[in-house]
């Protein structure tokens, strides 16, 4: 549910009011009782908070256990060791 910021013009307190977004807008402000109580337009707030996605998958290191796999598939059987190519 979305958090919604709303403003008294009469008395000027502001309060923040968590809300379905299917909920009427609030008329009366809770402080005066005046119906001078409007919705601010306001940005949302978003943190991304935690170990996350970026940090655990794409941040480096997960090419490198890629490459690690396909260099040691890429000998196809050949064990001589000194990388002649005579596989």
């Amino acid at each position: 549910m979305p958090i919604y910021e709303y403003r008294c013009g009469a008395c000027g307190v502001a309060k923040e009011h968590l809300q379905k977004l299917s909920d009427e807008p609030i008329a009366q402000c809770p402080a005066c009782g005046s119906a001078e109580y409007r919705k601010q337009l306001s940005a949302a707030g978003f943190q991304l908070k935690g170990s996350g996605w970026y940090a655990t998958d794409f941040k480096g290191g997960s090419s490198s256990a890629s490459s690690d796999s396909a260099s040691s598939d890429s000998g196809g059987g050949h064990s001589c060791g000194t990388g002649c190519g005579c596989a």
